[in-house]
């Protein structure tokens, strides 16, 4: 189990076809991962500029990022699995 203790960040991307490499890559080798996705797009509590501008001119393939987590103990063995995809 993965947890905010044990994990260590393999890789923060904004390319979706990157993130699916990586996992795949990670599953066929018996890794556990966590993904977590942030919007960059979306409104801020404290600010709410893209309600204020729009998205006009925003590129949006650029609106999300993927950071991908492993347990610790994995992190050198995924490094080296995943160097072919990165």
């Amino acid at each position: 189990m993965i947890t905010i203790f044990n994990r260590k960040e393999l890789l923060i991307t904004m390319d979706t076809g990157r993130r699916s490499a990586v996992c795949g890559v990670l599953s066929a080798n018996g890794i556990n991962y966590t993904t977590k996705v942030t919007n960059l797009q979306s409104a801020s509590v404290f600010e709410n500029k893209r309600g204020r501008y729009g998205s006009f001119g925003i590129n949006q393939d650029y609106s999300y990022e993927y950071k991908i987590y492993v347990h610790k103990k994995d992190y050198e063995r995924a490094c080296y699995l995943i160097k072919d995809v990165i």
